[in-house]
């Protein structure tokens, strides 16, 4: 079963999300998490990370927020998963 996932972008200055296993990569414009359904790539500008818990897959991240995108994995992209 597949854990539930949440993501919250706060006046494009803070993101915060659950069931997060993994930060693949950062650096100050770009942000790659691993959650169970693939990948999601926060992009922006003077992001730093603020909290990051394996055990418990709270993330957040605070900066200018840009955009995000969800990334394929298991069971295709998100597009694929909206649109059977």
């Amino acid at each position: 079963m597949e854990e539930g996932h949440n993501l919250t972008i706060e006046q494009c200055k803070k993101v915060s999300a659950t069931a997060i296993t993994a930060v693949d990569a950062f650096s100050a414009q770009q942000i790659v998490l691993s959650y169970s359904g693939g990948r999601i790539i926060v992009s922006g500008s003077s992001m730093k990370i603020v909290n990051f818990s394996k055990t418990s897959g709270a993330f957040c991240a605070v900066g200018e927020i840009n955009g995000v995108r969800y990334t394929g994995g298991k069971g295709g992209s998100l597009r694929q998963k909206l649109f059977k």
